[in-house]
Order: C-alpha cells, then structure tokens, then sequence
C-alpha cells in the first residue's frame, strides 16, 4: 500500500505552491507557471502527472546512471530495511553493507586509493574534502597550507565550504562567500574564449592559471587544486587534451594536493569508471555521489589516497568529522548492487565502446543547426551552444533567454534536456538504446527548430 495519496495534478501543485520551497530556483515565478508532477518512470523515461511520455535525457540530475525501475536495487533496499534499516559508523561500529561497498570501491579505483570516507550527498562530500585537506597539512607540520585553488564557473556543491570550492558567482554574492583561503582560476573553456589560440595552446594557459595564482599566493600556502573533470553545471566544459596533463604536472612540481570532483563523472558519465581514469591523472582525493547509487538512494563518499589516509591514521588521533547517515546501511546496499549492476551489464564498456560513439556521432551533427554553434560529447556528457550567428560568431544576449526557451521547446516535446545559459546540456541513462538515442536527436532537431522560429518572430 502506498503512504501516498491520490490526488490531481491541480491538487498537487497547490500543495506544492503552498508548503513546498525547491532548490535552485525562483520562487515568484514558480508560483507564476507551477511546477510539473512527476508521478513515474520506467527505463529512460519520466511520466508527468497528465500522462505526458518525457525521455530523461539528464538522468535526473545526473544520477540515474542504471535507468528507472531496475529491480535489483529495489530488491536491495527493500532486504537491507528488513535486516539493519539504520545504524551508524560513530564509536567504533560498522555494518556489513559499508564494508563490502568500501572494499568495492577500492577495486573499481586507482592503485593509490585503498580508503572511503562516506557522506550523504556531493555536497557533504566536498565539505569532507576541505576538513580533510587542512587536516592533513596540519598534522604534516605544515599549518599554514590552507588555500586551495579551484576554478571560475565550477560546482562542487551548495553547502557554505562547497559553494566556496564553486566558483559560480551568483551563488557567492547572494551567500557571502566564498570562506577564507579558497580561491579561483579560469576555467578550460575554449569556445567562450576569443579562440585566438588553438585549443591546445589555449588548454596549456588555462592550466598555467593555476601555477600563477600558486606563485600569487605563495607555495608554502597552497594545499590542493581541485577540478571536475568535465564541469557540469557549469555547461560541460570539456578541457581541451592538453589541459589535465599539464595540471598533474603542475600539482606534482608544487607538491599540492589534487582533488578529482567525481560526483558527476564518476561510474562510467565518461567511459570509465572514472573522469580521472579518463585523463589519465593521479589524484589524491575523488569525491563522489550520484551515480553510486544511480539516485535510487542518497550516498557520497571521498576516495582517499595512501599518501593521506596513511597521515590520518598515524598522526590525527581522532578526526572530528562525519555525519548521521555517513555509510547508512541501506544506500551502502543499494550501491553495492548498483555497482554489480554495471560490472555484470558491462555499462561502462557499453559508454566507451558502443552507445557513446553512438549519440556521439548523432550529437556533432546537431552543429548543422543554424542555431548551434559547438556541439561537444565525452561519454554520455554533452552540450550544444545556441548562437545568433555563426560566422562572425555572435551570442544571443543573455536577457533574451535563448536557452530557456529551446528548454521548454524540448519539454514539450518530450525530451528533459538542461539549460545553463544558452547552453543546452545532456546526460541521459547508460541503458538508452539506439533507437533511444535516435528519438534524442530527433527530438532536440525539433526543438531547434521552433527556438529558431520563436527568436525570429
């Protein structure tokens, strides 16, 4: 029996309107147009509260890696409730579902990772990066390590230290951030430059950002540089080839600490099980959540590298940090069966062998639209530019609300697509099919079409 009652669409977005505040969003306009109820899903797909078929070309919010309604999960939480529904890892206790997962965990990553801390979402995961980056430089003798270096335009998370590790502006000024001793460089992104460098080159003085504001705040102070490997709310800003080797080379020559924010791109968004894997880093500490437990519950958890987690098992003595629901037992069992899940279906393979070259393929062709100015895909990660023109290159102006307007377009056609600006983001279901995929171009191709014919009239 469901504890949910049946009530209409109307019904629901009163009560929404009336007791419900969202995250991310603006509340007089809510008000204005009501939310829409999203009662189902199935596969690839959402249902809306008056029946409507939508393709969730974002997996929810970047998580729902493994597709709706997978019964392995299900069956998951709903065994883990029956044995242990709750119980901490405070006091020297732990539980079978957190241990299995943490020595999961350890076999999916890098050589250097054999150590999790778990929190409840990204967010609480990159604050745990924070704690845990100063700790360490405390207890190696050297206390006065506490900037860390992170990029214009980047998301990490809302909370007060992730929002700060972010480097979204709007969310600085309205919050009063960011905290003491994070700072920012510019971000990798190639098409919103001038383009007077070749993207390589334009890839190398990016990364050299971030050895100048090392110079800028002095080395003996700089404990870590932390970057998405692909940035994703900030409208998939895929670094040029020559970027994240000329950052590792950087981090190693100043000995600073290098944070891979895998909250997006970790469990197989980019065709491997990680971004770091992808680009071929070494980092320190990978920060994850999402896709861990493809959204079905909420879970996120730092990797920690020997070279930390070695110090704080020596040195630290108790480590003042964690949460309530840090490794809740039955999120742990859920991602242990999500994880076999990918493992058994081989979807990380699928991403970088099939379906990913697949929509790739499809997605580059969407830069034929009159209004697209850059197309670009890594793995099952894309996003296209709306442009006024092409050649000279012009931008709509902001104000117009371009981006908003192709959103909605796709929305009612039934595809969930994102808008940052004018640009339009995607990252659907490791399970899409190619006629799925298919249906996604298709869609968007429409899309397109009645935005051209929308700014034009």
């Amino acid at each position: 029996m469901s504890a949910i009652e049946k009530r209409s669409r109307q019904e629901w977005q009163e009560l929404d309107k009336n007791h419900h505040l969202h995250p991310f969003t603006d509340h007089k306009e809510l008000y204005e147009q009501r939310s829409r109820i999203i009662t189902r899903a199935d596969g690839v797909y959402i249902f809306d509260a008056d029946g409507n078929k939508i393709l969730d070309g974002m997996s929810g919010l970047w998580c729902v890696n493994a597709g709706y309604g997978r019964q392995e999960l299900i069956d998951a939480a709903t065994e883990q409730m029956k044995e242990l529904p709750y119980y901490n890892n405070f006091f020297q206790c732990a539980h079978p579902p957190v241990i299995e997962l943490s020595a999961m965990l350890q076999e999916v990553s890098q050589p250097q990772f054999n150590r999790v801390f778990f929190a409840g979402s990204g967010s609480e995961s990159n604050d745990t990066i924070v704690r845990m980056v100063r700790t360490y430089w405390d207890l190696m003798g050297q206390p006065e390590r506490h900037t860390i270096i992170s990029r214009d335009n980047a998301y990490h998370g809302s909370t007060v230290a992730a929002a700060s590790l972010g480097g979204m502006k709007a969310m600085h000024k309205q919050s009063g951030l960011p905290i003491p001793g994070i700072v920012h460089v510019d971000q990798p992104y190639w098409f919103g430059s001038d383009q007077s460098l070749s993207p390589d080159e334009f890839g190398l003085a990016a990364a050299r950002t971030i050895e100048a504001k090392i110079k800028e705040v002095g080395a003996d102070k700089v404990a870590a540089f932390i970057g998405e490997p692909v940035q994703g709310a900030g409208g998939v800003i895929v670094p040029p080839d020559s970027y994240w080797p000329e950052v590792q080379r950087i981090c190693d020559e100043y000995g600073i600490l290098l944070i891979s924010d895998e909250v997006i791109t970790g469990f197989g968004r980019l065709g491997e099980w990680f971004g770091a894997d992808y680009f071929s880093t070494r980092p320190d500490f990978m920060p994850f959540a999402k896709g861990v437990t493809s959204g079905y519950l909420p879970l996120g958890g730092v990797m920690v590298s020997d070279r930390v987690a070695d110090v704080l098992i020596d040195k630290a003595g108790e480590f003042f940090h964690g949460y309530t629901y840090s490794g809740h037992p039955v999120a742990c069992a859920v991602a242990i069966a999500n994880l076999k899940l990918i493992q058994r279906d081989q979807l990380v393979e699928r991403i970088h062998d099939d379906i990913g070259p697949y929509l790739q393929q499809k997605w580059a062709a969407l830069g034929d639209h009159p209004l697209v100015g850059d197309t670009r895909m890594v793995g099952l990660m894309g996003a296209f530019e709306l442009v006024k023109n092409k050649s000279p290159l012009e931008r709509f102006d902001d104000k117009q609300g371009v981006g908003g307007i192709c959103r909605d377009h796709l929305i009612a056609n039934g595809l969930c697509m994102r808008a940052v600006g004018n640009t339009i983001i995607c990252a659907p279901p490791f399970i899409l099919s190619h006629a799925e995929a298919d249906e996604l171009i298709e869609t968007a191709w429409k899309a397109l079409d009645l935005t051209q014919k929308t700014v034009s009239a």
